[in-house]
């Protein structure tokens, strides 16, 4: 049994090499547990998946198995399109779809998407517009009261902020 494990091992490391992969299923794992609650709710969470042991097969299946497919293919079958942001004022997850973002503090919930170049904000029955691309320098912007074209540079956000006073 022994001779077999390191033949495997030895011929995943002569076909497999510099194949680090994404890691994704280890990291939806990790998200998840991130997802859970305060810090520490969070650790204990962690301990105990360490102690099943269920990051010890996420990140077996995603050496061996799941990082080789991304490998050959380009893509992760299990790769996250979640993040979660952890910011003074709460938790945020970040998911990425086709046309945009969906993002949600586990309260409210606000969709991003683009449509022809136009991005919109949705939260509940209440779409709208943000900004539409005028070209590859330059967007349309919904201040609110008015929209007004800013530049794509640092100059045209300063610009920006200068005028609004902040």
């Amino acid at each position: 049994m022994k001779k077999l494990i390191f033949t495997i091992s030895l011929a995943c490391t002569l076909f497999m090499y510099s194949c680090i992969g994404s890691f994704g299923l280890t990291k939806k794992c990790y998200n998840w547990n991130q997802s859970m609650g305060d810090k520490w709710i969070n650790e204990l969470v962690f301990i105990g998946l360490s102690i099943i042991p269920v990051y010890e097969i996420c990140v077996f299946a995603d050496a061996v198995v799941l990082n080789t497919i991304e490998f050959w293919t380009g893509s992760n079958p299990v790769a996250s399109n979640t993040t979660v942001i952890d910011t003074e004022n709460g938790k945020y997850i970040v998911e990425s779809n086709e046309n945009g973002y969906t993002i949600s503090n586990g309260e409210e919930t606000v969709q991003l998407f683009n449509e022809n170049g136009v991005w919109f904000a949705n939260q509940g029955d209440n779409v709208v517009e943000l900004f539409k691309y005028v070209d590859n320098d330059h967007v349309c912007l919904n201040l609110g009261d008015r929209f007004e074209v800013v530049e794509l540079s640092q100059e045209g956000v300063d610009n920006l902020r200068a005028e609004l006073g902040r």
